[in-house]
């Protein structure tokens, strides 16, 4: 696990290359290459995990010199990989980067569609004078571009590019998405010209001329055709897939712990860790000092002696939250909405102390139909269509201050499949973005109706799974894994998630929907396989999300949000009409929990804040 940072015709040193030291404390490298009057820069910070010998550094030239590679990540079936490759070679040492270097040069780029793991890699073929970068299906490592003329850098944070380019302008359209989705999905960024590759595509730089030519791909595949069998066979099997990607991502020379959460998904990762981990496992919970619902130390304390863990816990409380939120969102670099980022913070600080890597539950929800925006869409259609209309000024009749019924109730008498999704995802609709920015949201749909296109979608009759597939490439890679990897490699700690295994996700994906959801709930199989391993008691537990109460602190604490949001001379005030702004925080002091909406706009005025940008 590591920092990239890479350039066509354009210089950087090691000083741009520290600023992500961070990701790799270990060891670093910078080399140059010349090809057809282009000039190429790859640099590195490493994290040393698997191969802590001088043999896994990089960046990582092939022995007859026509191939590079800088790599951020790990693949866990690089050893399967390697024997694939002639029997003949001889290997410098065990790393995975070697292994991806000489696939890659024996099958060429179209061997990135077998790599299971996190990645977000930069592939040099000097003999083909071509560049190709690429990032993991499931977006679960970040990889940033920026092109301008002959000039490309990439990077797998955006501070390095942002130091070496020095850009001013903000992405108006990117902004409005962001207010409405809650996280700028790939490829866009609030930096005018600055982009995030999309999971599971490549981006090809062709450098045999003397301008670049560049294009971007889909290599990640179709959703798979939908499987038949025995549900208890099918069960039986899904127990095998989760053990086998649990065991790949214990594939490390140093210690492994677990992220342990009150939830079913970190325990059942835990529980088959502990079966195949050489040592004593360690885990990590965070709590809230005080009486918080949200706080998860008890039910994860009972799930680390049932499992014979060694438990590491932390109670926080919020004397410097504010601070916390804008310290977030300098390591984060992007507005989020989410708050789990608060707890995420201390969580990854508490375990850099005594480990390098960890695993966690993440990823259990999307393909397994955790969410209730699923299960709302199996109930939706049981509904005749006139009572689906109904549904919205019912709600509003009952003066519900629930956001999520609300949204819900919106969202069901919407025929359009993608609008239908956009509606029931949206933290501001898109006449509360136009009342805030000036500014309509059209990127949004666009990027919905491209993995919706990608995916094959139309393939499955059930808009449950279509919803269910696209979040797994979007919400996921661009909220919950970009907050998760940017706090967790903040404190050089490498997170993998085994929820989203290549060949997991595969199996995951074939399953029929009765086996994920119904109207009563969601994530059926993963709870039926749990059973081997897990009291009824830990199964059945109610959710908790890995929240931060920060519903009561903002109600308790306006006056401070407003002085914030609501100063006239800043940044933030240039673009965000003031008086809109006062009425949402007006709504939470009235019982509307509108802590997702403040708290985005929170990140987005420390965003501006440090960030010199035109609108």
């Amino acid at each position: 696990m590591c920092g990239i940072l890479g350039s066509i015709n354009r210089h950087f040193d090691e000083k741009a290359l520290d600023l992500m030291k961070h990701r790799g404390p270990d060891d670093f490298g910078i080399d140059a290459f010349e090809l057809n009057g282009h000039h190429i820069y790859l640099g590195q910070r490493r994290l040393s995990i698997i191969d802590l010998s001088e043999a896994g550094h990089q960046p990582m030239v092939s022995d007859c010199k026509k191939f590079a590679i800088v790599f951020n990540g790990e693949i866990y079936n690089h050893l399967e990989l390697r024997k694939k490759l002639p029997e003949k070679m001889a290997f410098r040492g065990h790393s995975d980067t070697e292994t991806i270097l000489e696939y890659l040069i024996h099958f060429g780029t179209k061997g990135i569609k077998d790599l299971n793991g996190i990645f977000g890699l930069a592939f040099l073929n000097i003999e083909q004078k071509r560049l190709t970068l690429a990032r993991d299906p499931f977006g679960v490592k970040p990889l940033y571009y920026a092109t301008a003329g002959r000039e490309l850098i990439f990077a797998s944070e955006i501070r390095p590019i942002k130091s070496i380019l020095k850009p001013t302008q903000l992405n108006e359209d990117a902004l409005a998405s962001l207010l409405r989705l809650r996280y700028n999905a790939s490829p866009n960024t609030l930096f005018e010209g600055i982009h995030k590759l999309a999971p599971g595509h490549i981006y090809v730089v062709d450098l045999q001329g003397d301008s670049l030519e560049s294009k971007t791909e889909y290599f990640a595949g179709q959703l798979p055709t939908v499987m038949e069998g025995p549900k208890d066979t099918i069960v039986q099997t899904y127990g095998v897939e989760l053990e086998k990607a649990v065991q790949r991502q214990l594939l490390s020379d140093v210690e492994v712990g677990i992220l342990l959460s009150g939830g079913i998904d970190s325990a059942v990762i835990a529980a088959l860790a502990k079966k195949h981990y050489k040592g004593k496992l360690k885990a990590f919970t965070i709590g809230f000092e005080g009486d918080f619902e949200e706080d998860e130390i008890a039910d994860a304390e009972e799930t680390a002696q049932l499992l014979g863990l060694d438990h590491y816990i932390k109670k926080i409380s919020f004397t410097d939250f504010l601070d916390l939120i804008k310290e977030c969102s300098r390591i984060v670099e992007e507005p989020l909405a989410t708050t789990s980022m608060i707890p995420m913070y201390y969580l990854a600080q508490l375990a850099s102390e005594k480990v390098k890597v960890v695993l966690t539950g993440q990823g259990a929800d999307e393909p397994l139909g955790g969410y209730t925006r699923y299960r709302s869409e199996v109930i939706r259609k049981k509904i005749p269509a006139a009572l689906r209309v109904a549904a919205k000024p019912i709600a509003q009749l009952m003066g519900s201050k629930n956001e999520q019924l609300l949204r819900g109730a919106n969202a069901i008498g919407i025929s359009d499949e993608m609008e239908r999704f956009l509606s029931i995802y949206e933290i501001f609709s898109v006449e509360e973005v136009g009342k805030l920015i000036s500014t309509r949201d059209t990127l949004s749909v666009q990027e919905v109706a491209n993995f919706y296109k990608l995916l094959g979608c139309n393939s499955r009759g059930h808009a449950a799974e279509k919803m269910m597939a696209i979040d797994t490439r979007m919400n996921l890679s661009d909220d919950l894994l970009n907050y998760t990897d940017k706090i967790t490699m903040n404190f050089s700690l490498e997170c993998r998630v085994p929820m989203l295994d290549l060949e997991l996700v595969r199996f995951m994906e074939a399953l029929p929907l009765d086996l994920k959801l119904n109207s009563k709930g969601g994530k059926i199989i993963h709870k039926a396989y749990a059973q081997t391993l897990l009291p009824e008691r830990i199964i059945n537990r109610r959710k908790k999300g890995f929240q931060s109460p920060t519903n009561r602190w903002f109600r308790e604490e306006m006056d401070v949000v407003e002085q914030i949001l609501l100063t006239g001379d800043s940044e933030f005030s240039k673009v965000f009409d003031q008086g809109y702004i006062s009425e949402i925080l007006a709504q939470h002091r009235a019982g509307y929990n509108k802590e997702k909406q403040i708290f985005l706009l929170l990140s987005i005025y420390y965003w501006f804040e440090s960030n010199k940008i035109e609108a």
